[in-house]
């Protein structure tokens, strides 16, 4: 068994960053200001087989969006943090409310902001486009960027660890 499955095993509550994991990390701005953000709806069905197999979600984002506030809705992703300076507080906190342990819970970020929960977390995870800081500290790095498809990668990467993803394929595969 890899440090990863060991890892993921443990795994009851999965937090993420959003604009370079969610989203590919560019932002869309109109004439009005108003923000807009793409999201890859193969993550958001991941993160919903994530979310059936057992394990917890949650968004911590340093920005404030309506968008991520739908998103988050449409996604059922109940533990949604917005315009927070401090990642570690929030994830600590995050913790504390839900009774889940450092070690059973992962963060996956972009940014060294996102080094403080990730540094804190059982399972820290990035993607390839990250500094080289932020991928170091990593546990894991997934092969897809950030809205193209990482997101669901490591849903299916943890599934597969705990033994939840055939189950969560079968009704598909019928």
């Amino acid at each position: 068994m890899s440090s990863f499955e060991a890892r993921a095993k443990k795994i009851r509550l999965m937090a993420f960053d959003v604009d370079g994991v969610l989203t590919d990390g560019r932002l869309y701005l109109n004439d009005r200001g108003e923000e807009m953000k793409a999201f890859n709806t193969l993550d958001g069905h991941g993160l919903k087989m994530l979310q059936a197999s057992g394990v917890e979600l949650a968004i911590i984002t340093g920005r404030k969006s309506e968008t991520v506030a739908l998103r988050s809705k449409n996604l059922g992703i109940k533990h949604v943090f917005q315009g927070v300076e401090h990642k570690k507080a929030a994830f600590a906190e995050l913790l504390a409310t839900l009774g889940v342990a450092p070690e059973e819970a992962g963060f996956m970020g972009d940014d060294v902001v996102d080094l403080p929960p990730m540094r804190m977390s059982g399972l820290a995870v990035s993607v390839p486009a990250a500094p080289e800081v932020v991928r170091q500290y990593a546990h894991y790095v997934t092969q897809k960027q950030g809205g193209e498809g990482a997101v669901r990668e490591l849903c299916e990467a943890i599934m597969a660890a705990q033994g939840t993803l055939v189950a969560q394929l079968a009704p598909y595969l019928d």
